[in-house]
């Protein structure tokens, strides 16, 4: 069967990371898309393969948009600066779409190669940021894997409304990520 004219699987992602992003990675069901793209539930059986094919296509297009987004934030820029507006633009884009960052932290199975390729762009472009501070293999995964858990921590906090003291988030954030940069010098200056 060939798609539907009109309806592409670009399209067909859009509007699922919209309805996650408004309703939750939850709400996004074959029925919900189909009304929402005003087709019937089997035209999309063209584009996907079935509710496991959407949320793993959501997945790898959350994880390529976040990838696009961290590598346009930084373009250009090297060191401190990098580090620092890479955290930005990836706790802005949990802000942004909250649904689609959900997909893209979904689990990746074996067989989703093209989808562990994007999350691997990620890891890479983490590691050139990181290569400034001369961090050996392992130490710049590790800071990789922390520099995560920084930014998803916090985006899902914030998310949560963890953060309701009149307090500026943004300083708040800002004071992690400063957090995070003098703990790399330390780390450089032990050698």
């Amino acid at each position: 069967m060939s798609p539907r004219p009109g309806i592409d699987r670009l399209q067909l992602l859009q509007t699922a990371a919209e309805l996650a992003d408004r309703e939750g990675l939850h709400a996004v069901t074959l029925a919900a898309l189909a009304a929402k793209l005003g087709v019937r539930s089997p035209s999309l059986y063209n584009h996907v393969d079935g509710l496991a094919g959407l949320h793993a296509a959501l997945m790898r297009h959350g994880l390529q948009t976040l990838h696009d987004q961290l590598l346009k934030a930084v373009a250009g820029r090297s060191g401190e600066d990098a580090l620092r507006l890479v955290c930005l633009a990836y706790v802005d884009f949990a802000r942004a779409h909250p649904g689609l960052y959900e997909a893209a932290l979904q689990p990746v199975r074996p067989e989703e190669q093209e989808t562990q390729r994007v999350g691997n762009q990620i890891v890479e472009l983490l590691l050139q940021i990181l290569a400034p501070y001369q961090l050996s293999e392992a130490e710049a995964l590790h800071a990789v894997r922390t520099l995560r858990s920084l930014c998803h921590g916090f985006s899902s906090l914030e998310r949560a409304g963890q953060f309701a003291m009149d307090l500026s988030v943004d300083d708040s954030l800002d004071f992690m990520i400063r957090s995070f940069v003098t703990g790399l010098h330390l780390q450089d200056g032990r050698r």
